[in-house]
């Protein structure tokens, strides 16, 4: 007998979000399987943050439904927050504190406690090869430094979905590259990413990516299917293109 289908990560149907008479996005269908690494591309006013804010519970939908790990992001948000970790360009790290404190005081937030953060701590300490800044604080750490340690904060509580606005934003190549392996292994282990970033290189690290313009999604697929679409010799071409047309269409 075989065995039963995951249920995808996240399923979306018709998920719209209006501002007053502004549309932030429009008629968003998007499913992500179970532990894949999913691109979420677009210009800046594209509906990428919004989109993200909805399936974490966030911001409620105008109409559409969607769900995120199996709860219902207008009944359950709630469920949703349990079983998720968000991480931003700006999350918010206490630079007064240092990196093994950032990390306990996360942990707790997430209901861990006494002998199980300890472990927890310790654990993420080594998985991003923070050992030797356990007790350097926070403030003084590069970007890249940072960074990791906000994943790790995030991670705490070992989310089944992980969502990344940005999350590489001003921070050196070498760190990028590291980041982005620490990403495929969290993949590897089960957990499914959903980013958006403006490095193309990043994109094309992910299994599939969905372009939005406009609050619509205009392509998803590989990066092979989508420059295929377009016709174009590159992810970075498609995005210039779609900024062009952007641009363009404002009044």
């Amino acid at each position: 007998m075989s065995a039963p289908a995951r249920e995808p990560a996240v399923r979306a149907a018709k998920l719209r979000k209006t501002f007053g008479r502004f549309v932030a996005v429009d008629g968003l269908d998007l499913e992500i399987g179970a532990g894949e690494v999913f691109g979420l591309l677009g210009p800046n006013g594209s509906g990428k943050t919004t989109t993200i804010r909805m399936l974490c519970g966030l911001v409620m939908p105008t109409s559409g439904e969607a769900r995120v790990v199996g709860h219902d992001v207008a009944r359950d948000p709630e469920g949703v927050r349990r079983g998720i970790g968000y991480m931003s360009q700006k999350f918010g790290l206490y630079d007064d504190m240092t990196v093994a404190e950032n990390l306990r005081f996360y942990a707790g937030i997430y209901g861990l406690v006494g002998r199980r953060r300890d472990e927890r701590v310790a654990e993420l300490l080594h998985q991003l090869d923070l050992e030797e800044r356990a007790g350097q604080l926070t403030g003084t750490l590069s970007g890249g430094w940072k960074q990791r340690v906000a994943l790790a904060c995030a991670t705490s509580h070992h989310p089944r979905m992980l969502f990344l606005d940005e999350p590489t934003a001003g921070v050196d190549p070498a760190a990028r590259r590291r980041f982005w392996e620490i990403i495929h292994e969290l993949a590897r282990s089960g957990t499914t990413i959903l980013v958006t970033t403006h490095y193309m290189d990043e994109a094309e690290r992910c299994g599939r990516i969905a372009f939005l313009s406009r609050g619509h999604l205009i392509a998803l697929g590989t990066v092979e299917e989508i420059t295929g679409q377009f016709g174009l010799a590159s992810i970075e071409d498609v995005f210039i293109e779609l900024q062009r047309r952007d641009e363009g269409a404002r009044p």
